[in-house]
């Protein structure tokens, strides 16, 4: 049996070019290279991999002590592939917590370098690797930074910057202010003489001929001054002044963009980390008065901290700037993958990261001109017409951003890989950010296309490259001797999901400790840091501590296929047959498989922006609010008594028909409710389940009608479910061997049937229609046929509950939210409603229980009881606060979440004594309290007679 985590054909093969029996694919090994990997994730598995099959042997890895010490049984799972301790070398953390440890971390690093003989640092896509002054202390050391050069890290890796090149070159950009520090410093010295009185004052080093150039607009020149300042590790502007300057400007942006909110993004950040958007109160006023968008921008200060704190700008003499944008709200997140030389740049297509929340990507697939032509061929084929026209309009702005981005790369002289993203608004794009750095979702496009390398003097001499950090190897190792690839299709479509430490609502959920992971499945990719590296003495699964100290993303999980349909189907395999278990373990694994079937059951070309999540979520926990109020077993008894009641009508004279019927009810108990029962518990499970089966039934008259047989779709119940029949695994978690005797009969009754009437196994309505007759049909005699016909009706007898599944949609009105013909994706607009939404995480995700007077920790993370050092706390015993009130910050993750009051009341004791940056336990008591109003509880009886009734409801309709 192949071990296709650690011999996978789609990611490992061996890479030493001097293997080869080409002299000149020989030239271009990489045996030689040594470098020293610095970051962690699934990225740092990867690279020690590619390197090891690249005929890498001195390499080696930083270890945080994060990782072993501080966080018990987080130690480092790669250390059971690397097992020589002298390539392992440790550091209190990555990057420090203040500026003068960051500073002190890159000393650290490139001392660590040159000790142990390595000549090359591999940054993968931690903040690192974007940092320009890392990158420039790596080359002055005479080291080389796999990864795009310091200039560039300059000139694309910046916000501001980026935006600026990016007008240059003639790219379209998101509309905004990317000077807002050269606008307070003005404020502050609002003239010429002002400024240059500031330059003489503070000794700064800015060149003569920009002091003396009179063209320059006052903010040119302050923007000048302030590099000179960040060089001097100064600052000219106090936090509350720059944030005071922001609050301004976006006040002025909601009144130039009515109806639209407005996104702050430091211009250190990335991965989701150092944005934040504000302005949801606006949204649907077309006309906000003066006091409506103050109160919209006064959130502004408060956020310019948490963004800076994110992305660790709160130091003095950090350059403090922060992109203030319009949030273009109806948008799709694309993005183009590039590599380069220095000298030719090109893309590798594009990938559709749209699925999002809280501003990490959560589902990306590969968008190629080769995909989308297939699809526009298949569109028409079908007479799609909708379809093709949105298809094309796609591939006509694929395009345009693969031109521009490969444009864009050549102009900061990119020598390595990048991403170029974009925001697309139907038929148009705007720029928003170069990443300068391979991204988290790299694989998607690898699966897409391969490098081919070929000899400018002879073009039957080439070589394959597979990986992009294989390709950042060779561009480090020979640079511009590299001749320009061609890239050449490998996969029809590739997909990832981030499988994450988050809740059912999608909230961080630190602490989990994994005992156990299931084995990839053919077509799977695993990137999971090493977890499932077994121990190397007993071959056994270790367990791993999920660490609050890290972003929430504990593994990617990838797969490809001959198109977006395929490879849907095959992701949506590899999360059903994927099974973790452990201690107080939270994950998105069944989000990710509810979403992506629920795509299988509309379309997969579907364009989702990036505010599909949130009212997606806001439905799932509808679906949770109405399944709660239901009750199998009873609904169980129920049914049958109604059998009884029918049974003695139909046949008053012979009471054993009733009594047969209740036995064969009786077999059916668990095999019709235990998927039940796992359906209405998860409602993620349970929307890519309704999706599928939405056209299966019509509602006529109240009822539900089926149109696909429900005792095939109960088998299709089990596989979507991971329930099939398995003696090794856990009882509880598979069919049990009775139900699949039964099921497995059932269903060979079926195959029989519809083979004999030339009838695919779904072809339910005409099967009913012949097995409606009275009279034999297919040749059966008439003992036979009512035999069938018995049997038919034994089998489908008690299977109308799963009906009772439907009638949950049709009350949210879930099949309201869909895919229309053209691929816009149609929201209903309640579930926009920001109450709801919060009340329905709450529903997905019940708070810690508590007493009445208390507040406790929302989640497990470091406390912080003030918006910045130096900030009035937020609460004080004795206060009183609002409903939506600030309380307290908790970090987890790497994301500052600032907790607000659900109520209003006063704060009568502060029970959390402990400094800022204090561990919390989820449900730990913080505050006590005394509420503006009581709590009332309810009835334990009262709410089982509420579900008693409302399933006797939905019985009458299916029944």
């Amino acid at each position: 049996m192949t071990d296709l985590y650690n011999n996978n054909p789609l990611i490992h093969r061996d890479r030493r070019l001097s293997a080869s029996d080409s002299e000149w694919v020989r030239s271009f090994a990489c045996e030689d290279l040594k470098p020293l990997i610095v970051c962690r994730g699934p990225i740092r598995k990867e690279a020690m991999d590619v390197f090891e099959e690249m005929g890498i042997s001195h390499y080696g890895i930083l270890l945080s002590e994060k990782d072993s010490i501080v966080y018990a049984n987080a130690l480092a799972p790669e250390l059971r592939q690397l097992t020589d301790s002298n390539r392992v070398h440790r550091v209190p953390d990555y990057t420090g917590a203040t500026k003068e440890e960051r500073i002190e971390r890159i000393g650290q690093i490139i001392q660590i370098a040159k000790d142990n003989g390595y000549d090359s640092i591999f940054a993968g896509y931690g903040f690192m690797a974007e940092d320009e002054e890392f990158v420039a202390a790596i080359e002055n050391a005479g080291l080389s930074f796999m990864g795009p050069n310091s200039r560039t890290q300059a000139d694309a890796g910046k916000k501001d910057e980026a935006k600026r090149t990016a007008l240059q070159v003639g790219v379209s950009v998101t509309p905004g202010i990317n000077n807002v520090t050269a606008r307070t410093l003005v404020a502050k010295h609002p003239t010429r003489e002002a400024l240059l009185a500031l330059v003489k004052s503070e000794g700064l080093d800015v060149d003569a001929k920009v002091l003396k150039d009179t063209k320059l607009s006052l903010e040119e020149l302050a923007d000048e001054i302030l590099y000179a300042s960040y060089a001097k590790g100064i600052d000219l502007y106090s936090i509350e002044e720059l944030s005071a300057q922001v609050q301004v400007e976006v006040e002025n942006m909601f009144r130039e963009y009515p109806g639209s909110r407005i996104r702050l993004k430091a211009i250190g950040g990335g991965g989701g980390k150092g944005q934040r958007i504000l302005g949801a109160s606006l949204l649907s006023v077309k006309k906000p008065t003066n006091a409506q968008i103050k109160d919209a921008a006064a959130e502004a200060p408060g956020l310019v901290r948490e963004v800076l704190n994110e992305v660790k700008a709160n130091g003095v003499g950090d350059n403090k700037n922060v992109l203030i944008e319009l949030n273009i709200e109806q948008t799709r997140h694309n993005e183009i993958q590039l590599l380069g030389n220095g000298e030719w740049c090109i893309s590798m297509g594009g990938r559709d990261c749209s699925l999002q929340m809280h501003e990490q990507k959560l589902l990306e697939i590969s968008v190629t001109q080769e995909g989308l032509a297939v699809a526009i061929e298949k569109a028409k084929n079908a007479g799609r017409k909708a379809e093709v026209k949105a298809l094309e309009s796609d591939l006509k702005v694929l395009k345009r951003m693969e031109e521009d981005a490969a444009k864009f790369g050549a102009a900061v002289g990119l020598d390595s890989a990048s991403t170029f993203e974009c925001i697309v608004d139907r038929d148009r794009y705007y720029f928003m950010e170069v990443n300068t750095r391979i991204q988290v979702e790299h694989r998607v496009s690898e699966l897409c296309y391969s490098l081919k390398f070929t000899n400018p003097k002879d073009k039957n001499d080439f070589f394959i490259v597979e990986s992009l950090v294989e390709a950042m190897a060779l561009l480090v190792r020979h640079k511009k001797r590299l001749p320009k690839p061609e890239r050449i299709p490998r996969f029809g479509a590739g997909a990832e999901a981030r499988l994450n430490a988050t809740d059912a609502s999608l909230s961080p959920h630190a602490g989990g400790m994994i005992r156990y992971w299931s084995d990839p499945i053919e077509g799977e990719i695993r990137d999971d840091q090493g977890i499932c590296l077994v121990n190397p003495d007993t071959g056994m699964f270790m367990r791993y501590k999920v660490a609050g100290a890290y972003d929430s993303n504990i593994a990617l999980l990838l797969t490809k296929g001959e198109d977006r349909l395929d490879s849907y189907r095959k992701l949506s395999e590899v999360l059903g047959k994927t099974t973790l278990r452990g201690t107080d373990l939270a994950t998105n694994l069944e989000f990710h498989y509810g979403l992506v079937n629920w795509f299988l059951g509309q379309n997969v070309m579907a364009k989702p922006t990036t505010r599909f999540v949130v009212p997606y979520l806001t439905l799932v926990g509808q679906l949770k609010e109405e399944a709660n109020k239901l009750d199998t077993l009873f609904a169980f008894i129920q049914m049958k008594k109604a059998y009884a009641k029918k049974m003695a009508e139909q046949f008053p004279d012979d009471p054993k028909i009733a009594k047969e019927m209740s036995s064969i009810l009786d077999r059916k108990g668990t095999l019709v409710t235990r998927p039940m029962d796992r359906l209405l518990a998860d409602p993620h499970l349970l929307s890519g389940w309704l999706s599928t089966n939405r056209k299966n039934f019509t509602m006529e008259n109240g009822k539900v009608v089926w149109h696909d047989n429900p005792f095939v779709i109960l088998g299709d119940t089990y596989e979507y479910l991971n329930m099939s029949y398995d003696p090794a695994a856990p009882a509880a978690d598979v069919i049990w061997s009775h139900d699949s005797d039964l099921l497995q009969k059932g269903l060979r009754f079926y195959t029989t049937l519809s083979e004999k009437f030339n009838l695919g196994l779904h072809e339910f309505d005409a099967l009913s229609a012949i097995l409606a007759n009275e009279k034999p049909q297919g040749g059966f005699s008439a003992g036979e046929w009512l035999d069938i016909q018995s049997a038919h009706m034994g089998f489908e007898a008690g299977l109308e509950l799963l009906g009772m599944l439907f009638i949950i949609a049709e009350t949210v009105k879930f099949w309201d939210f869909k895919v229309e013909e053209d691929l816009e994706v149609t929201i209903p607009d309640h579930l926009n409603d920001p109450e709801l939404q919060t009340r329905m995480k709450k529903v997905l995700v019940p708070p810690p229980a508590t007493k009445a007077d208390e507040i406790v920790a929302m989640c497990g993370g470091m406390y912080y009881g003030q918006e910045a050092p130096g900030m009035p706390p937020f609460v004080s015993e004795g206060m009183h606060f609002e409903k939506g009130q600030p309380l307290y910050i908790i970090e987890v993750m790497k994301m500052f979440n600032t907790v607000r009051a659900t109520f209003s009341g006063t704060i009568d004791k502060i029970i959390m004594q402990g400094a800022d940056g204090s561990i919390v336990q989820k449900g730990q008591p913080l505050f006590k309290v005394t509420p503006d109003e009581k709590f009332v509880e309810v009835n334990p009886e009262e709410l089982e007679q509420i579900k008693r009734e409302r399933t006797a409801a939905y019985l009458k309709a299916v029944l």
